[in-house]
């Protein structure tokens, strides 16, 4: 695939750049910009080149299907979109990438994502300067693929870059149809900086190496549903898998355990029951759990270490036995790929499973390739301040489990091949 680094001189030319800067924000603060701060040396070398940039995300979500079927009103799809407005993101959007670049650099907003108004900003764009347009699910065809809404993005520009890891698992206008256009007209269509290292990395966890085993996958998080046709992906890769977080449990009730009053999947059970089977012994079980009364931090409420839960308990973390036999078994990979958090993380009492799975793979510095497969265990894991102790941690939850279980393919990468 063509990456930003071989795009030849763009001294004038107008590149579409799909970034993915969903981030957390309260009002004009944004809480978290790592999402930007990943996309900037794409930016960076794409304005070296001379190019104009024009930049595409998506921030939060529009209920656009709801309103088709009546159930919004068009007023509270706009007073969702108020809500939701990316240009509440603008100067601080503006300031993180001048900061970042370690120069000043001329940025513009569009408050709209179509039409003459987006056309005449693109227009008006000078070599070295960057636009930033309105939030692309403000158009109800981004979702859909509409081919028109992806045949005027692409009218307006001259090239495209993916650097959207977190939005290549979608089959959208911005990630796939603008692409798909500017091929069929023989116009340039790359990677980017963020999205080479993402497919790099991943791709090791799916094309499995005699050197990187014993390899070991550890999930964790609520539904074993939602994670299907990841465990089927690797049950056949893995060594071996460990399972915490609330799918621990629909495991263990299907092993005829005690789980008290822990979420459970009950419609997953004969799959849980099918894995464990087949697995043979290799997906590996917490053997005691951190359980409380209350999910709530109320006052007064019991917490406990047991390995069978009683009625009125759940589970909302892995015990220290776990901890223990989880933390041997990771001692001895060669490769993890890590996607979930073993408990309630967001909550002090619940912590100490997913550090104790942070500290292990510290240990595994320099003796192993680790990836952390964003989401929920990324958040965690910059949280304890274990970031830097990984090879790679991703910049998309959903998209880096969809290429684990797709063998390496997702519509926003295979598109550029």
């Amino acid at each position: 695939m063509l990456t930003v680094e071989n795009l030849p001189n763009l001294q004038g030319k107008k590149v579409y750049v799909r970034v993915d800067f969903n981030v957390p924000h309260k009002g004009a603060v944004i809480s978290d910009d790592n999402r930007i701060r990943a996309a900037i040396p794409t930016i960076a070398a794409l304005l070296k080149k001379g190019a104009r940039v024009v930049l595409m995300s998506h921030l939060g979500k529009v209920d656009w299907k709801k309103f088709k079927k009546g159930e919004k009103t068009k007023e509270e799809i706009d007073a969702q979109m108020e809500k939701n407005n990316l240009e509440i993101a603008v100067e601080p959007l503006k300031a993180h990438i001048s900061a970042a670049m370690g120069r000043e650099v001329a940025v513009s907003f569009c408050p709209e994502n179509r039409g003459p108004a987006l056309k005449a900003a693109v227009e008006a764009l000078r070599d070295g300067e960057i636009l930033l347009a309105q939030n692309t699910r403000y158009q109800a065809g981004e979702e859909k693929n509409d081919p028109e809404l992806a045949a005027e993005w692409a009218s307006l520009v001259d090239v495209f870059v993916m650097d959207a890891f977190g939005s290549a698992h979608r089959a959208h206008a911005s990630t796939v149809g603008v692409p798909s256009i500017l091929k069929e007209q023989g116009k340039l269509v790359a990677l980017g900086y963020l999205m080479i290292k993402e497919v790099e990395n991943l791709s090791r966890c799916v094309e499995v190496k005699p050197e990187d085993r014993p390899y070991v996958a550890i999930l964790g998080g609520l539904k074993v549903s939602d994670k299907i046709k990841v465990i089927d992906s690797l049950l056949k890769k893995c060594d071996y898998i460990i399972i915490g977080g609330a799918m621990a449990y629909t495991f263990k009730k299907a092993l005829g355990e005690s789980i008290g009053s822990s979420y459970c999947e009950e419609a997953s059970l004969d799959y849980a029951k099918k894995c464990l089977e087949e697995a043979k012994g290799r997906i590996i079980l917490p053997v005691d759990s951190v359980i409380t009364d209350s999910f709530e931090p109320v006052e007064g409420r019991k917490i406990e270490v047991v390995s069978a839960i009683p009625e009125g308990f759940e589970g909302v973390d892995i015990g220290p036995k776990s901890a223990e036999k989880f933390a041997d078994i990771i001692s001895k990979a060669k490769m993890i790929f890590w996607n979930g958090p073993m408990g309630v993380f967001e909550q002090e009492e619940f912590q100490a499973g997913t550090k104790a799975v942070c500290v292990a793979i510290k240990n595994l510095e320099g003796k192993a390739f680790t990836v952390c497969g964003g989401g929920d265990s990324a958040s965690a894991v910059k949280q304890f301040g274990y970031k830097d102790s990984f090879s790679h941690v991703s910049t998309g939850g959903g998209a880096s489990l969809e290429m684990i279980e797709n063998d390496g393919h997702l519509p926003g990468v295979d598109i550029l091949r």
